[in-house]
């Protein structure tokens, strides 16, 4: 019999252009909610969310934005084989079942035009109300609408973006020395977001403005993306959610069966199957042969 490290090695060596779908080893919500993927850039950690997809299974899967970079694929094209899976896997999970909606951000705001329709099983909506299983109404968009400098100013955010680009390259220059040291990841962009006056209140303005679009509209709170900054709390009696981003935090929001919402990060997810896993391997050394 091979031994526990052989078995969960083993179910790990799906070829990239096929999912792992081992069904005992999923871990299962009623929804997930994804957003600021930025395929195509070279900051995208494709790889983990390749990972966290084909460990996931959801009834609803959310795509709230920013999943495709158009923004710098127009400067320079970078799209490997993994950002390829990343899409290939998405349009399996619609074949097989899954609800895909897409809802498109400024990053990907050419796939606008096409609102309202479907494509290979994935809706393409602006915004939409999602019903939690608890009775919860909440409203779901990018929210790059309710971003000022968006709406006011796009050639400061094309300018940002460029200057947050260098900073994620530098981010990860820095970071292959902390991890050669033995450091932990450590992220300069959040950390000059926490640190600028400025920034700090931006975030406040956008979540502030979220949650005021979700009041008028009789809802009882809103789920977005767009600012990278994974978000659960209460503003003024509105559930206010980010789902964070796969560049630097690497989370989802997700419902659990009974409608509660939380944050989860791609460790957690790969720490769950880790444990479904020795679980399988451990169940089949004690059933009769």
């Amino acid at each position: 019999m091979k031994s526990r490290d052989q078995f969960l090695d083993d179910a790990n060596l799906a070829p990239p252009h096929e999912p792992h779908e081992g069904k005992r080893n999923v871990v299962r919500f009623r929804t997930i909610w994804i957003s600021d993927v930025h395929l195509g850039t070279t900051g995208c950690q494709a790889k983990k969310l390749l990972q966290f997809l084909r460990t996931t299974e959801s009834e609803t899967l959310y795509l709230v934005g920013d999943i495709i970079d158009g923004w710098q694929l127009k400067r320079r094209w970078y799209w490997d084989q993994v950002h390829n899976n990343v899409v290939q896997t998405v349009l399996k999970k619609a074949r097989k079942g899954t609800n895909v909606v897409f809802v498109p951000g400024n990053h990907d705001e050419s796939v606008r035009q096409f609102i309202g329709l479907d494509f290979g099983g994935i809706k393409i909506r602006d915004e939409l109300v999602h019903t939690t299983a608890d009775g919860k109404r909440m409203l779901v968009l990018h929210g790059d609408r309710f971003d000022g400098v968006i709406a006011c100013a796009k050639w400061l955010a094309y300018l940002g973006d460029s200057m947050y680009t260098m900073i994620l390259k530098f981010n990860q220059w820095f970071n292959t020395w902390r991890a050669r040291v033995g450091l932990p990841y450590w992220s300069l962009s959040q950390y000059l977001k926490l640190k600028v006056k400025n920034a700090v209140s931006y975030i406040t303005s956008f979540e502030d403005a979220l949650a005021s679009e979700a009041s008028k509209k009789g809802l009882d709170g809103v789920i977005c993306g767009h600012i990278h900054k994974p978000e659960i709390r209460d503003i003024g009696g509105i559930k206010y959610c980010n789902d964070g981003d796969w560049v630097e935090s690497l989370t989802a929001l997700v419902e659990e069966p009974s409608g509660e919402l939380r944050l989860v990060t791609w460790q957690e997810i790969m720490q769950r199957k880790a444990a479904l896993q020795t679980r399988e391997f451990d169940n089949l050394c004690v059933s009769p042969s």
